[in-house]
């Protein structure tokens, strides 16, 4: 793949109590695009944040269906990856910086 279409893989972090925990352990979640496969997220992290990856693990979160102003829709489907990195490196999630 392209170094681009690599990057285009990540899409944001993923913001919760539980990844906020996770990141004490040296792991961080992100979303990603519905089609990128561990081995371009693990490239994308590496190119952005210059850290070891260590292990990679993805979850595909099915939208819920919920009432929008008294119709009823449907929130997006979201893939995270659960990224594990290498003892004693750190992301800043906030500010995009390892």
């Amino acid at each position: 793949m392209s170094s681009d279409s690599v990057l285009a893989a990540l899409r944001a972090p993923y913001v919760s109590e539980k990844s906020a925990r996770l990141a004490e352990h040296n792991q961080y979640v992100f979303t990603v695009a519905p089609d990128a496969t561990k081995a371009d997220i693990k490239s994308a992290v590496e190119q952005m944040f210059t850290v070891n990856v260590v292990s990679i693990n993805i979850a595909n979160i099915k939208g819920k269906r919920k009432m929008f102003r008294f119709r009823p829709g449907r929130k997006a489907s979201v893939r995270k990856a659960y990224v594990r990195l290498a003892a004693g490196q750190t992301i800043d999630t906030a500010a995009g910086r390892a």
